[in-house]
């Protein structure tokens, strides 16, 4: 038996995340300054390293860490007794489930009329495959993906989003220490509870939901901020202006602390369209040649003799090595549209499909591969365009499309040459045990009469962001996973401090030209005060940073809300001088002991030079976006968008203010007096 940490060793956790208040009585950690020469220096005792198991548990494929299958036969924990059983029959359940019967549900299309519509969240019994028997939903208009809203360009569109949710929590959630078989698929990729009881705290939830429309340029008081959620019987109220070109928008539940719980109930997303005449002009697919796909993976719970019961299933899985830590969730079932493994007839010409990663945290390379596993021809696979917008003109598709939780992809598939065919849409990045098929195209055997002919400049008036050199420059940093959950750190440039490093939140970077800068930690958690105000029409340097040594770990999708972005550059770094230490007092700081220093540049893909409002940071990587802030001015948010990490405080308020305004503030952008 594990002798128990001792109680310095402890690192004090978010209760609302884990649902168990912290892990020990260890000491909270502050997110204050840290001064050159202040109590934020290290002690002698460093963070252990974090075990290759424990990497693996945390998000970094098994084929990228040898050693941790190595430690997991050496050191355990191994399945046994009631645990294994449990395992055994949730893996024959998953096998059991039968993909492509249930064909694809197309979302109902609705407008405005006279620039108003309701939207109303109810409660709903949907098949997410027809083995199964029926799950109860929250849901937007009654179905598992909310219908489809389409806008003009310049038109302005007030919407009522009314909360008519009603019933108990319909959501299972439980915690479960992460066990390791090599035999079996892993915890994650499992269905069932393991065993364990289901969470009183998550049964508890009220139906308290906000609604914000992600990519939307508008004010800050219509932008579903996280804290002004409704309850039954209110309505959230909002105005979007769509001064935008076209774009595939989406919307989805994002209220504080519980939006990773809220979306799997079932208010997890729907598509928002804007059009305008540039698009018109192009003749793209349309009506029902032009299809959503949104994609996401969820996990089902069984009853005592391993059968489904219907109910949908959030089960954390719990790391313990001596430090707690709760992985953000993936799941054995991938939903297209809100159905498992679904399939669509399709004529034998031109689609276009507007593909969304609305999962919580599970990244997607999709391809489409014929019967004998071969990628579709790049000229009948192109990428027209990204989050935010058409991109100037089509990218061939030839390697697959990359989607991190909150991007899209707008592409065109062309059928012709297929007829009689069935074809699959694969994720090429699966997990060992994990089914790799979203959905299938069945291709109808009879030649089309498409006309189609894909235009070769699609957006003619897209201008790319050029920040001047004098531009505002923000540098955000994303820490890694352990010995505490990661955090999001906003950083100021400060002068280098004197004496022995590391200092806590004392970060320093060499780049390429050998120039090192020091920066400090101003914020590291939502309750901090507000430390970036932008200028309105500020055109700005975004940089984000990932100190995540494991190569191999998912990767952070970076969102700002309120504006579009084009990606700038990415580097990779050495980080390998980051480091976690013991605080005098107890928890654990960190800072670099010498400079992290630049490798290399590496490519953006053309859907990151394009229009953005997410972007893939991987670990060890700085990505450095352009922004041009000529919305509405308010109160906005920057995060992660995998929701676990959103809702534990990986998530940042910015201001948007006149500049007139910014130089009448007593103390220019928010700092505490001196």
């Amino acid at each position: 038996m594990r002798t128990p940490p001792k109680l310095s060793d402890l690192v004090a956790r978010r209760g609302f995340l884990v649902g168990a208040g912290v892990a020990g009585a260890g000491v909270a950690l502050g997110t204050g300054l840290a001064l050159p020469g202040g109590s934020g220096r290290a002690a002698a005792a460093t963070a252990p390293p974090r075990s290759a198991l424990m990497t693996a548990a945390l998000g970094t494929p098994l084929d990228d860490l040898p050693d941790a299958v190595r430690e997991a036969r050496e050191a355990g924990p191994r399945l046994t007794g009631a645990a294994a059983e449990h395992a055994a029959r949730a893996a024959k359940a998953a096998r059991a489930l039968v993909p492509f019967l249930d064909p694809l549900p197309v979302p109902r299309v609705i407008r405005g009329r006279k620039g108003e519509l309701t939207v109303t969240m109810r409660s709903a019994r949907v098949r997410l495959h027809r083995s199964l028997p029926y799950t109860r939903l929250w849901t937007y208009g009654g179905t598992h993906i909310g219908p489809t809203i389409e806008a003009r360009r310049g038109s302005r569109l007030r919407i009522a989003w009314e909360n008519d949710l009603t019933g108990d929590y319909p959501l299972q959630a439980v915690r479960v220490p992460f066990a390791y078989d090599p035999e079996l698929p892993l915890m994650w990729d499992r269905p069932g509870r393991e065993g364990a009881a289901v969470r009183a705290d998550v049964a508890a939830l009220p139906p308290w939901a906000v609604v914000h429309l992600h990519g939307a340029v508008t004010g800050g008081g219509n932008d579903g901020w996280a804290e002004n959620a409704v309850l039954p019987g209110a309505a959230q109220l909002a105005e979007y202006p769509n001064e935008r070109p076209a774009a595939g928008l989406w919307y989805h539940d994002h209220a504080m602390h519980i939006t990773h719980l809220n979306v799997m109930t079932g208010l997890g997303a729907g598509a928002y369209l804007i059009r305008d005449e540039e698009e018109r002009r192009l003749r793209l697919p349309a009506g029902d040649r032009e299809i959503p796909l949104v994609l996401f993976d969820r996990n089902l719970d069984l009853d005592d003799d391993g059968a489904f019961t219907g109910d949908l299933l959030y089960k954390g899985i719990v790391v313990d090595d001596p430090y707690e830590l709760v992985r953000p969730f993936t799941g054995p079932f991938n939903l297209v549209n809100g159905v498992i493994w679904p399939h669509l007839e399709v004529e034998a010409g031109w689609y276009r499909f507007r593909a969304l990663n609305a999962s919580n945290n599970r990244p997607y390379l999709l391809k489409i591969l014929d019967e004998e596993g071969g990628e579709l021809p790049a000229d009948a696979f192109r990428l027209i365009g990204t989050d935010s917008g058409l991109l100037p003109r089509p990218d061939p598709v030839t390697d697959g499309v990359p989607l991190t939780p909150g991007e899209r992809a707008d592409l065109l598939v062309d059928f012709s040459a297929l007829r009689g065919r069935r074809l699959r849409l694969v994720n090429a990045l699966p997990e060992p045990g994990a089914r790799p098929d979203l959905m299938e195209f069945r291709v109808a055997s009879r030649a089309g009469h498409d006309t189609f002919v894909p235009p070769k400049r699609l957006a003619t008036s897209f201008t790319p962001v050029e920040p001047p050199a004098s531009a505002p420059e923000r540098l955000v940093i994303v820490t890694p996973v352990y010995p505490k959950d990661p955090e999001l750190w906003e950083m100021e440039e400060t002068e280098a401090p004197e004496g022995k490093l590391p200092i806590d939140g004392i970060v320093q970077i060499q780049d390429e030209h050998g120039t090192v800068r020091t920066f400090r930690r101003v914020s590291a958690t939502f309750e901090d005060p507000v430390r970036f105000t932008v200028a309105s029409g500020a055109t700005e340097r975004w940089r984000f940073l990932s100190l995540e040594k494991s190569a191999g770990a998912y990767p952070h999708p970076m969102h700002l809300h309120s504006v579009a972005f084009q990606g700038l550059s990415r580097e990779v770094y050495d980080v390998s001088s980051f480091t976690f230490f013991e605080l005098p007092g107890g928890g654990y700081g960190a800072g670099t002991t010498t400079p992290v220093r630049w490798r290399e540049n590496a490519p953006l893909t053309a859907a990151e030079r394009g229009p953005k409002d997410v972007i893939s940071l991987a670990p060890a990587q700085l990505i450095t976006v352009g922004a041009t802030f000529n919305g509405p001015p308010g109160r906005f948010m920057h995060h992660c968008h995998v929701y676990e990490h959103e809702d534990m405080m990986m998530m940042r308020p910015f201001v948007v203010q006149p500049k007139a305004v910014m130089d009448l503030a007593p103390h220019h952008g928010h700092r505490p007096h001196a």
